[in-house]
């Protein structure tokens, strides 16, 4: 059972990284900084993973989320003076594979649904599919932002003499 839970705590941060090189790639980051934005995305992602395992902490995902952004917004200061790139550089693809796409998706659908069904009962157990997820979504985002930003507020002096 460790085993697995490591596997897939790697398997995480390693599928993290190619995306945020993906994202590297298309929005037009320095070559010299995919590494650094694969490392940091692989750290935060794998952080959020291991928060919400019921073995190590059994957060729900949005403070989960929260307390990863916050860890990839700190990588991204604290690295971005080695890769003479501004942190934002950094922490935007690593923060981009975090995006919550399925409770997205399941809002979209549970609006859908709501829009075709008028009886009163389907309509309420849709309608509740909708709020929860469109919360969760939101509220993850929120929570994307809030973190990633702090550190760059809080390492005020490192963050803005990189690109000086």
């Amino acid at each position: 059972m460790c085993n697995d839970i490591l596997i897939n705590f790697f398997e995480d941060g390693l599928f993290a990284a190619i995306a945020a090189i993906g994202f590297s790639s298309i929005s037009n980051t320095p070559h010299h900084a995919y590494l650094t934005c694969a490392i940091i995305a692989a750290a935060g992602h794998s952080l959020r993973y291991a928060l919400t395992l019921p073995e190590l902490g059994s957060f729900h995902i949005i403070p989960a989320s929260t307390v990863a952004s916050f860890a990839i917004g700190l990588l991204a200061v604290l690295l971005s003076s080695r890769i003479k790139c501004p942190a934002e550089v950094c922490f935007f693809p690593a923060l981009l594979p975090m995006i919550p796409g399925m409770y997205a998706y399941r809002t979209i659908e549970a609006l859908l649904s709501c829009l075709y069904n008028t009886q009163e009962e389907v309509f309420g157990h849709y309608f509740y599919l909708l709020t929860y997820n469109g919360l969760t979504c939101a509220f993850i985002i929120l929570g994307m932002v809030i973190g990633a930003t702090i550190p760059v507020f809080l390492f005020k002096k490192i963050s803005f003499t990189v690109t000086r």
